[in-house]
C-alpha cells in the first residue's frame, strides 16, 4: 500500500508538471472506486486551472479553486502522467486532461479514492481527524508524548494510528524503531521523552530518506513517471528476518502486529 513517501513522491513528481494549467476534458470509466466517483465531475473541472496539489496524510489535494478534488491511491493506485490519446488499459479509471498532458488513475483493486470536495477540504469526513503530519516542525516528542500518555498499546501500533501520526506504515514503522533502538512490542505509554525524541528524529530521517529514493516498491507501486521507487534496497529490518542485523550481527526477527508483520533487531532495541 502507499504510504506517505509513496504519496509525497507522486505529488512532488504531478506538480510541477500540472499546476497552472487548465482541465480540457474528464474521463471517467468506472461508476465506483471504494466510494462512488463524481458523476459531475467534468462538468465541475472543464475550464477550470490547477492551483495547487498539498498532501494531507496519505491524501493528495488538487486545488481547483472552487472546490478540491481528494485522491487517494488505496492499496494499488497510480497516478501517471501522459499524452492525451494513450489508450486506456483494463484498470485507467479516471482521466484528467490538460491539454497536451494528462493525469491518469489506474487502480488494479479499487480501494482507492476520487472525491469532489467543495468548502474546506480540512473539515472533509476523510480529513478531520487525521492526526500529526510527521514531517511538520510541530511533530515532536513532546507532542507525540502527550497523544501516547496511557496508552497500553505497542508502539508500533501507536505510530501507525493515523489519529496519532499520519503516514507511518508498516515499512517505516519497522524501519524508524530500529534506527531509534526501541523495541516494537514496548507498551507505547511507557516510551520515556527522551527516547521518543530519538524515535521523533527517526520517523522523519526514515520518511526523508524514502523519499530521497522514490519510496518503497515492494509489488504494486510505481512514480508518475512509471519507475519503481529503491527504498527497499535501504531496508535495515523491513523484510529481513533471519538475515544478519547490518549493525550488531544479529538475526533480524519477524513477529506479527495488529495482523501485520512486524521486523526488529532483538539485541540493538530494547
Amino acid at each position: 500500500m502507499p504510504e506517505l513517501p509513496e504519496v509525497e513522491v507522486t505529488r512532488m513528481g504531478i506538480a510541477p508538471a500540472l499546476v497552472g494549467r487548465t482541465v480540457s476534458a474528464v474521463s471517467l470509466r468506472a461508476p465506483a472506486l471504494r466510494y462512488p466517483l463524481p458523476a459531475a465531475l467534468a462538468r465541475h473541472l472543464k475550464g477550470k486551472t490547477l492551483a495547487g496539489i498539498a498532501r494531507r496524510g496519505k491524501y493528495l489535494l488538487l486545488d481547483f479553486g472552487t472546490g478540491t478534488v481528494l485522491l487517494h491511491l488505496g492499496m494499488s493506485g497510480t497516478l501517471r502522467l501522459l499524452p492525451p490519446r494513450t489508450p486506456a488499459g483494463k484498470h485507467d479509471h479516471v482521466d484528467l486532461v490538460f491539454d497536451d498532458l494528462m493525469l491518469r488513475l489506474n487502480d488494479p483493486r479499487r480501494f482507492g479514492a476520487l472525491l469532489w470536495i467543495e468548502g474546506d477540504p480540512n473539515a472533509h469526513a476523510l480529513i478531520k481527524d487525521l492526526g500529526m503530519e510527521p514531517l511538520a516542525r510541530s511533530f515532536t516528542a513532546k507532542a507525540l508524548h502527550r497523544r501516547l500518555t496511557g496508552r497500553s498499546a505497542a508502539i508500533k501500533l501507536a505510530i501507525m494510528d493515523a489519529h496519532v501520526v499520519v503516514g507511518v506504515g508498516n515499512i517505516y514503522a519497522s524501519e524508524a524503531l530500529f534506527r531509534a533502538g526501541i523495541a516494537p512490542r514496548t507498551p507505547a505509554g511507557k516510551v520515556s521523552l527522551a527516547r521518543l525524541e530519538r524515535l521523533v528524529t527517526a520517523i522523519k530521517e526514515t520518511l526523508r530518506s524514502a523519499i530521497r529514493a522514490g519510496g518503497s516498491t515492494l509489488r504494486d507501486f510505481f512514480g508518475c513517471d512509471g519507475d519503481p521507487g529503491h527504498f527497499q534496497l535501504e531496508h535495515r529490518v523491513y523484510g529481513r528476518e533471519g538475515e544478519a542485523c547490518r549493525r550488531c550481527g544479529t538475526k533480524i526477527r519477524q513477529i506479527r502486529q495488529g495482523q501485520r508483520s512486524t521486523y526488529y533487531c532483538p539485541k540493538c532495541q530494547r
